[in-house]
């Protein structure tokens, strides 16, 4: 808790209006109320029992139908293309999975409202990953700055976009049928309405800000981390064919993967530790401060100092890894490869720690092992014959490699109807 604070960023202030719960340097009673009121709700509608299909719940309805379209589409890219860049299909499948958890609303994948918001999302993150030197060296924010520019303007559209759909909400509201993340937020603004709560006041603009964070949880993290899975897959073809016997022994050919499925899969689950593990994508947590002076490994370190927390360094220490650098999905398994080695898995830092860590984390888990395991238990990946694929990361607000076209796939076997 000596590192829960933030540091009140001149950049912070334009997430959100300044009001974001992941980036505004609050930390008191009323941003704890907040943070747990938006995770509840995140949780509600990703674990509810779906009414309209088979799935044990809501999220797992929203990830399968998406999963079956990327291997449709990756079919169909390899009959037209020969190969393909499988990135810019995720990303828009990832998109549409938090469009429904949060605006109850699945879109076709060549809506333009989709696409624009994907759009949103990739520009957010070009923007924040180049960074804002006024944070560190205030006379900047007095000078002209086009990144800075650029930041300001997609905070801005983003905020127009989500206030939007609250307005529709609201018009369409009906406390009786509560449909998604925003409904849940829209009934307890009305229910506190005579009188705010004065643990949770939570204001029409709070609900955007809420989304927001919700929305920006959901997005990035997940699109890379399933296109360093497939990457991973293809550049290891044993290792995907060790993936793919568990899935054709546990699971068969007769049903689609389920979220109840994931502790009879241990070697994929290992797979999806050892991919956190070693691309690290997210290099550094969201800046912390100190909340009081601490003193840490011998160190003193003043109240409100800003610390930056090296996920990457922790993933790849020696004193802590065996073969940091080798992919070895194995080092997550006990002796008989049955079960994960938790003591192994808790090491692995992706999603920052404490009071602070991700929201999102677990349903963020959960989307990673129901995308990788519906596409491999129908689809081989492979990389084009001889061509040579740069996997070095590229620094960012979370690190992806090379754009690459050179994906192929195969069909495993025939397709089977899901019950």
């Amino acid at each position: 808790e000596d590192f829960m604070g933030r540091p009140d960023l001149y950049s912070f202030q334009y997430i959100s209006n300044g009001q974001s719960l992941a980036f505004s340097p609050d930390s008191g009673e009323v941003w704890k109320a907040r943070r747990k009121l938006a995770q509840n709700a995140l949780k509600t509608f990703s674990i509810a029992p779906s009414p309209t299909s088979s799935s044990i719940c809501l999220l797992e309805e929203h990830v399968s139908k998406e999963a079956d379209y990327l291997v449709t589409k990756f079919l169909q890219l390899m009959e037209e293309k020969k190969s393909f860049d499988p990135y810019r299909y995720l990303v828009v499948s990832v998109a549409n999975v938090i469009c429904a958890i949060c605006f109850g609303k699945r879109y076709d994948h060549n809506d333009q409202e989709l696409l624009n918001i994907v759009d949103l999302g990739n520009e957010f993150g070009d923007v924040a990953a180049s960074g804002n030197p006024a944070d560190f060296i205030p006379m900047l924010q007095y000078l002209p700055s086009r990144t800075m520019a650029l930041f300001k303007d997609v905070n801005r559209r983003f905020n127009a976009f989500v206030k939007n759909i609250v307005q529709e909400h609201y018009t369409s509201f009906d406390k009786g049928h509560i449909r998604d993340v925003m409904d849940s937020l829209i009934e307890h603004c009305q229910e506190n309405s005579g009188g705010e709560d004065a643990r949770i006041p939570l204001s029409n603009e709070k609900i955007i800000n809420i989304v927001n964070d919700l929305f920006g949880a959901g997005f990035d993290t997940v699109t890379t981390a399933l296109s360093w899975s497939l990457m991973y897959v293809a550049l290891y073809p044993k290792i995907q064919k060790k993936i793919q016997e568990e899935l054709d022994q546990t699971i068969g050919q007769e049903r689609r993967p389920r979220l109840s499925d994931r502790g009879m899969l241990p070697y994929t689950e290992a797979f999806i530790l050892e991919m956190f593990r070693h691309s690290s994508f997210l290099p550094f947590t969201i800046p912390h401060s100190t909340t009081k002076a601490t003193t840490l490994n011998g160190y003193y370190i003043p109240k409100d100092t800003c610390v930056f927390i090296n996920q990457w360094q922790v993933n790849h220490d020696e004193k802590l890894w065996k073969d940091p650098s080798t992919f070895n999905p194995e080092r997550f398994l006990n002796a008989t490869g049955t079960e994960i080695n938790r003591t192994e898995s808790d090491k692995v830092m992706a999603f920052g720690l404490g009071k602070r860590r991700c929201i999102g984390e677990s349903i963020g888990r959960w989307e990673v092992f129901l995308f990788l395991a519906t596409m491999l238990q129908q689809l081989e990946f492979s990389l084009c014959p001889g061509e040579k694929v740069d996997i070095t990361p590229q620094y960012g607000l979370t690190m992806k490699y090379k754009k690459c076209e050179c994906f192929q796939i195969k069909k495993r076997f025939p397709t089977k109807s899901s019950p």
